[in-house]
């Protein structure tokens, strides 16, 4: 082995061991939030509306694809929080936010394709969010004023300070 071999040898199981390597069956990261509650919603609906326009893709994560939970993680993750990848997961952090409580960067949960929390998206204020809504559809902004979704609203998450 050539010292060069060793070192990539090296660093590919010190990422490994930090997790820094993917892998399909590896369990999401809880949320942990920046020291001092630097994450705020303006910065989370700033992150989110940047990739306005990416089309909607089963299990997609990245901007050449999304769904509705992979764009959140998505965009947690570019402000340095790891949140779980699916809407399940999704439901279980940060704290309750009725609807009338709802502001910029919280997470709203809807029931679209079966019962209970099935789609999620992310409010830039009370009345509209950002989500990745179907195949076919592109990252977009909604109203939650919409008959359809003010009907399928369940209930909202909040991660920020």
């Amino acid at each position: 082995m050539t010292p060069h071999t060793a070192t990539w040898s090296g660093l590919i199981v010190l990422a490994a061991a930090a997790g820094l390597v993917g892998c399909a069956g590896r369990q999401p990261r809880p949320v942990v939030l920046p020291p001092g509650g630097t994450l705020n919603g303006a910065a989370v609906v700033r992150a989110a509306e940047s990739v306005l326009g990416a089309p909607y893709r089963a299990g997609g994560t990245r901007p050449d694809g999304f769904d509705c939970s992979g764009l959140v993680s998505y965009v947690f993750a570019r402000l340095g929080v790891g949140v779980p990848r699916d809407v399940k997961g999704q439901t279980e952090v940060g704290r309750p936010v009725s609807r009338a409580g709802l502001r910029e960067g919280d997470l709203l949960f809807f029931t679209t394709t079966g019962p209970g929390p099935t789609h999620v998206a992310i409010a830039i204020d009370r009345d509209r969010f950002v989500h990745a809504p179907k195949s076919g559809a592109v990252v977009r902004i909604e109203s939650l004023q919409n008959a359809y979704w003010a009907n399928r609203f369940l209930f909202g998450r909040r991660l920020t300070y």
